[in-house]
């Protein structure tokens, strides 16, 4: 249920409100806008009536909300949810003492303001983290690029159990290394409860397709501070997918980026469908960010760049796109990764395809 306030409600009496609220077992996540004040209540709610919160003079309407979501719901939360991630890096300058524009001095590019709907946020990387020379050669890459984050996996959730697995703790430090190298927030996946300790210092946390519904992962993760990359499961509907990203914001993290890598349909000319009806969908229904992976979603090298031009096109908060610096040699997903100069040169038109909406990348 939700609760608008009058416009300049005494304080004292919100207050009264909401502890009369909450004292019939009722949590409460309250939302500030400009012009309105909303209370969404959280429980259950089957005693309370609309009717009984309007007979309040503070109270400017009152009524149910239908979505299983609460906390997800644009309902509960009119404004965009805006996910700030950015380092506090000072870079070394080059020997020279000079300094180049990719290393010294852009202390603004580390990172960048999620859903602020001014900026198409870019992570990119290695699918899987293989040496220390591979992640911080291609972080340069792609920073150089204008990428604002990068990803790159330690832990390898994998079909065929023979398959390169990453190289765990030894691969979130060798991200850590790159971070220190160019400055630029890492971002990789959490596959286990017991790998949380890992990943204190990890600044985007990511749960792949196949943890989507790991509902004791979700509750754990949603008790972190860090920010949780959520991509929706293989053959996730949409209202499972919120409702997964219920369950960590439902345990106290709202710092939730949706993520459409891609579902499984009944074709295979591609690795997965991308399902990019969903960023208009998600931006009405829901307050969080939306980003597009669109390695995944095609598997493809040559059809990535055109998925990433189509996701920034139809409004997308950013993109996680797969670079590796000799694709051919890859532990993983080698067959759907740019390499830095084809990134590079992606990134050159989607600068374009942003500044027609007034975005920048």
């Amino acid at each position: 249920m939700i609760i608008v306030l009058k416009n300049g409600a005494e304080a004292q009496k919100v207050e009264d409100l909401k502890k009369n609220l909450k004292s019939r077992g009722l949590d409460i996540h309250e939302s500030k806008g400009s012009d309105v004040t909303i209370l969404g209540l959280i429980g259950d709610t089957s005693r309370i009536t609309p009717e009984e919160l309007l007979a309040n003079e503070i109270v400017e309407s009152a009524q149910r909300v239908k979505a299983p979501y609460k906390q997800a719901s644009r309902s509960f939360h009119p404004q965009d949810t805006v996910i700030s991630v950015r380092r506090d890096c000072r870079l070394k300058a080059d020997n020279d003492g000079a300094g180049d524009n990719d290393r010294a001095g852009d202390n603004d590019r580390l990172g960048a303001d999620i859903g602020d709907g001014k900026t198409c946020a870019i992570m990119a990387g290695p699918c899987s983290v293989e040496t220390e020379e591979q992640v911080v050669e291609v972080a340069k890459a792609v920073k150089k690029s204008g990428a604002r984050f990068l990803r790159g996996g330690a832990f390898k959730p994998r079909t065929s159990p023979y398959s390169f697995q990453g190289l765990g703790a030894e691969g979130l430090e060798l991200l850590k290394i790159a971070r220190k190298e160019t400055g630029l927030p890492i971002v990789t996946e959490l596959m286990a409860i017991n790998q949380i300790p890992l990943f204190e210092d990890v600044d985007i946390i990511q749960i792949g397709a196949r943890n989507m519904q790991n509902f004791d992962l979700l509750k754990e993760v949603g008790k972190l501070k860090n920010p949780i990359l959520l991509k929706r499961g293989l053959s996730a509907t949409v209202k499972e997918f919120l409702m997964s990203a219920e369950y960590i914001m439902a345990s106290g993290n709202e710092n939730v980026i949706l993520c459409e890598r891609g579902i499984r349909t009944f074709d295979n000319y591609t690795r997965n469908c991308l399902d990019l009806s969903i960023v208009p969908y998600l931006k009405k229904e829901t307050h969080l960010p939306v980003i597009i992976d669109p390695s995944h979603a095609c598997g493809i090298r040559w059809m990535v760049p055109t998925l990433a031009k189509a996701a920034v096109a139809v409004g997308a908060d950013g993109l996680i796109i797969e670079v590796h610096n000799n694709p051919e040699k890859a532990l993983c997903d080698g067959e759907q990764s740019l390499t830095p100069t084809q990134f590079d040169d992606l990134m050159k038109i989607l600068s374009k395809y942003a500044a027609v909406e007034g975005r920048h990348l």
